[in-house]
């Protein structure tokens, strides 16, 4: 259970980011910037914490060891995660986008099949691909169901365009996130421990976030004080404290794929905290009856995938007695 108590956790301050890019693009601020400033306030806060930590030799002796994966799966992970979500924030409402990231829940469950562990045998130790977790994918359907529930009321003000430039690219990131965090798990094999892992994962991303911050220069020119302020606040409390946050909780999960889609269906409850967070800061009005039940299918959800992980850790308990 402490893993879906830290994925809760993670899911309030990721909220953040739904609620200050929709805001910045209402101010009139590049998307190329809300994404790039992010994960640029993110390496001195990182720095600080592992070198405290003493974790900084690690790191970067990992990351020239394996440089390839970091900076493969790092770009899957930050980048083709983060770079969609801001540039959806300025063809889409803030409730759309964190509703329809909400498709990260049913993606890491599908990506198991990517993945392998290791089993004994009567020949030896061999490699096997994890299935697909089929009671975990029906409480994600329970899950999404909750979400498409709070869309309806708006699904009629959706049009080609918005589907196109501001849905695809959340797609693209729901899929991209689990990817790129499992796979640098798979490869690191707990050499790291979190906050090492995404600071690694971080400076590894930054040429990208440089390169795009360079076309932001030359397109849009510099970013105004307050789309600044704003990313700090992002990238203090979406990319320092809910990055690690639901780094821990996967790690917490990584052995068991049950678990770990619990853990990633958490981050359901961004929609709810955004459209609490929207209430407050951007005066959105109080959502309908339609939207208010797929609020209550969506903890529903989450109080059964919870359930499950508890029923699965006491079954595994018991197992090794």
């Amino acid at each position: 259970m402490k893993e879906i108590t830290l994925g809760i956790l993670a899911s309030l301050f990721f909220a953040v980011t739904f609620v200050l890019n929709r805001s910045m693009e209402l101010d009139g601020g590049s998307w190329m910037w809300s994404a790039s400033l992010r994960f640029f306030f993110m390496v001195p806060f990182l720095l600080l914490i592992v070198a405290v930590r003493r974790g900084l030799k690690t790191s970067f002796a990992e990351m020239q060891r394996i440089p390839g994966p970091f900076i493969l799966w790092s770009f899957f992970a930050f980048v083709l995660f983060y770079a969609p979500l801001t540039f959806a924030a300025a063809f889409s409402p803030g409730w759309l986008v964190a509703g329809t990231w909400q498709l990260t829940i049913v993606a890491g469950v599908l990506l198991a099949p990517l993945f392998l562990y290791t089993i004994k045998t009567s020949d030896g130790e061999k490699r096997a691909r994890h299935r697909i977790p089929v009671v975990s994918l029906g409480i994600s359907r329970i899950i999404l169901l909750g979400v498409v529930l709070i869309q309806m009321p708006h699904a009629g003000t959706v049009d080609g365009r918005t589907v196109l430039l501001g849905i695809l690219p959340i797609v693209i990131a729901a899929f991209a996130y689990p990817l790129g965090n499992r796979k640098m798990m798979e490869t690191l094999g707990g050499r790291l421990d979190t906050f090492q892992r995404v600071l690694a994962m971080t400076l590894a991303s930054l040429p990208f976030w440089l390169l795009l911050a360079g076309i932001a220069v030359a397109t849009v020119g510099w970013p105004s004080w307050g789309q600044v302020v704003q990313s700090f606040i992002v990238a203090v409390s979406s990319g320092v404290i809910a990055t690690t946050l639901f780094f821990m909780a996967t790690d917490l999960a990584r052995h068991d794929q049950g678990r770990l889609a619990a853990v990633e269906a958490t981050q359901s409850l961004e929609i709810v905290f955004a459209l609490a967070g929207e209430m407050i800061l951007l005066s959105l009005p109080l959502p309908g009856p339609v939207a208010l039940g797929g609020i209550a299918v969506i903890i529903a959800g989450m109080s059964l995938h919870s359930f499950q992980t508890l029923l699965a850790k006491r079954k595994s308990i018991a197992q090794a007695l």
